[in-house]
């Protein structure tokens, strides 16, 4: 694996599944943005869509095709309400999945929302060159496993390993 020793600044879009909210009510998708411009990286899409398991797959489809997006970050549909479906819509697309991530994700939110956690169906894999990360659609949710998991995970600086060398051209 090459290892990078500067910052190596992604392609990210973001993909809020939500039947509720729009632009001005979504601070989970927001703040996913500003976080990851504040990182360093670059903000390549913004979606917000209501939950629809062809829906959402479709436009992660798109995503993954797009050789410019490196990272695509999902917010909502992954609890157990009869509408979430991102966990359906984007598991058939992963080429590995990244089981450490759901797991990881619960563990620090349980310091957070006690056994709650457990009802989380975080996901991450990944799909042609492209690594997605699926949280819940809380923004407490999202920061967690932006600054706990996803961002160190970004940085091509992180050691031992990080998830840059695999979304980047060889």
């Amino acid at each position: 694996m090459h290892q990078h020793t500067d910052f190596i600044p992604l392609n990210i879009a973001v993909l809020t599944v939500s039947d509720t909210r729009d632009e001005s009510t979504d601070t989970s998708g927001q703040f996913l943005i500003s976080a990851l411009q504040e990182a360093g990286h670059q903000l390549k899409h913004r979606q917000i869509i209501k939950d629809d398991i062809y829906h959402i797959r479709a436009i992660v489809s798109e995503w993954i095709y797009d050789d410019a997006i490196q990272v695509v970050l999902i917010t909502g549909g992954t609890g157990f309400t009869g509408r979430d479906s991102t966990p359906e819509a984007v598991a058939v697309l992963f080429d590995k999945e990244v089981t450490g991530f759901g797991e990881l994700f619960r563990q620090v939110s349980k310091e957070e929302i006690g056994t709650s956690t457990l009802q989380s169906r975080a996901l991450a894999g990944l799909a042609n060159h492209t690594v997605i990360f699926c949280l819940p659609g809380s923004t407490g949710a999202c920061r967690t496993g932006w600054e706990k998991v996803i961002q160190p995970q970004l940085d091509s600086t992180t050691r031992p390993c990080n998830f840059v060398c695999h979304l980047l051209p060889n």
